[in-house]
């Protein structure tokens, strides 16, 4: 590895489906140039996020823990803590110039939790007391009697439509060009660490009307999956935001060309973002190590489900490419089908940037992993979301990206499913009798992780379904918050 420490530039989207990227082999998406950071590195189609809801998402970006270190099991807890180590911290501490650009949903929305500096897009999110530097720049910038969301389409809605802005008022826009900005003010005497935060294309589905109008009337799109096992599911819900509902053939239709013009219109302000980096500073470019991904998925209507939280691959499987400095002597253009998480970021990065890795981090370094080094690599990702929306769809589930094992932890049901010949999850293999050796081996993975962490879930070697209520959080979430209320204490006197 280079001596020079190079620069960091995580770039992440929110709400970005594993499938929806053109190198992904999407029949109608264009993401032409994360395609390009793709083809001159790594691209790893088996990446998974271990709690498919935001906040609990990014505590595994910041920290590298598995969720039940870094204590959130689904998307709750908004206090302030204290983690034993954070990947912007560590950065800093090596000399690093530390910024983050567009949504962290940090809870309090200002601690800097290691960072620099924060210039925030927090979409709807306006606790008291806070006002994002998106929301400045908007009042400040808009040409007109116009709000934000005049369109009508709230936060975690079905409902889709092209913007009602000017594109360059647009939240996207609005985080390049603020990632555009760090470039060309940073300290140019240190390597910086930069994530690049887009809030879309987690809803609301409004991309500009150029990029909607690339989707809306695309006849390719493709539809959404419906297991056999959603039957249950297939009825209309009056709710916008319902995140169970059958919707018709066409609001369907209108959500996805919206989701996707929301995904192509980041990746050409990527493109620009990049673009404006190689004019300032070329060789800087090309010193730079460049990841990207996004913190959980969008069923879009597959099996009646919307939004995120679910284990199935719509919601818990995303994006995830990895592209190196220019002088590193790496592969590139290269698939490498290993399980990975959103803990391996932090790992990662300080492998790159020559950086010790702190005993607390659980992650692994995708450098040695892309390199063809596989033999201490895991074989399975474990994830869970403690509530679903409703309180018996709680799930915990295990998978190699190969197949996947799904298991209500309030009323003990279960799925299992090949997505090897089911890419769809929709045969659930779990009634078959025989599947059973296959689904016992899952199984006992499961319980052996909640045994040895000391969850109630697994005992004895078993699975022990809890009817009234699995953990929200787990111990240690209580043990980060009181560290962080010490270092207050200390902090007043």
């Amino acid at each position: 590895m280079p001596q020079k420490r190079p620069n960091l530039l995580l770039i992440t989207t929110d709400q970005q489906r594993g499938d929806c990227l053109g190198c992904a082999g999407h029949p109608v998406l264009e993401t032409p140039y994360l395609d390009e950071l793709a083809e001159a590195g790594t691209y790893l189609p088996h990446a998974y996020t271990s709690v498919p809801s935001c906040t609990p998402a990014r505590a595994g970006i910041i920290t590298g823990m598995d969720q039940w270190n870094h204590g959130r099991l689904t998307m709750t807890g908004n206090d302030a803590l204290e983690y034993p180590a954070t990947l912007p911290g560590e950065l800093a501490n090596v000399g690093y110039h530390t910024q983050l650009i567009g949504k962290a949903h940090h809870a309090p929305q200002r601690r800097l939790y290691g960072f620099h500096h924060m210039v925030l897009d927090e979409s709807g999110r306006r606790d008291p007391g806070f006002y994002s530097d998106y929301h400045r720049y908007f009042d400040r910038n808009k040409e007109g009697a116009y709000g934000y969301r005049d369109h009508s389409i709230d936060w975690n809605s079905w409902m889709a439509r092209p913007s009602h802005l000017p594109e360059h008022l647009h939240p996207t826009y609005w985080t390049a060009s603020e990632g555009i900005d760090f470039i060309e003010r940073r300290d140019p005497t240190k390597p910086f660490f930069l994530w690049l935060s887009f809030a879309r294309p987690h809803s609301p589905y409004d991309p500009p009307q150029t990029y909607w109008d690339m989707y809306n009337d695309h006849p390719d799109i493709p539809e959404p999956y419906i297991g056999q096992w959603a039957a249950e599911f297939d009825r209309p819900v009056a709710g916008t935001n319902a995140p169970r509902t059958r919707r018709s053939a066409r609001e369907t239709h209108r959500g996805r060309a919206g989701y996707y013009g929301n995904i192509t219109f980041i990746d050409h302000q990527i493109g620009r973002l990049l673009y404006e980096f190689n004019r300032l500073d070329p060789q800087a470019l090309r010193d730079t190590l460049v990841v990207f991904t996004s913190d959980h998925g969008d069923m879009m209507g597959d099996h009646h489900h919307w939004r995120k939280t679910y284990a199935y691959e719509g919601s818990a499987r995303i994006p995830f490419i990895v592209r190196y400095p220019t002088s590193w002597d790496m592969p590139r253009g290269q698939t490498v089908e290993a399980p990975v998480e959103l803990r391996d970021i932090m790992p990662t990065m300080l492998d790159a940037a020559g950086v010790d890795i702190p005993d607390s981090v659980d992650g692994q370094s995708l450098l040695p992993l892309a390199r063809g080094q596989r033999d201490n690599w895991r074989t399975f990702v474990q994830g869970e979301h403690t509530s679903c929306y409703t309180h018996e769809h709680g799930m915990q589930y295990v998978t190699d990206g190969k197949e996947k094992y799904i298991w209500f932890h309030h009323t003990g049901e279960e799925q299992f499913f090949d997505l090897v010949s089911d890419p769809g999850e929709c045969h659930n293999l779990a009634v078959n009798s025989d599947q059973q050796t296959r689904i016992d081996r899952w199984r006992q993975r499961l319980a052996q992780i909640n045994e040895e962490r000391g969850d109630p879930r697994g005992q004895n070697g078993a699975l022990v379904a809890q009817p009234d209520g699995a953990l929200a959080l787990s111990p240690n979430y209580n043990r980060w918050k009181a560290r962080a209320e010490d270092v207050e204490r200390a902090w007043r006197g």
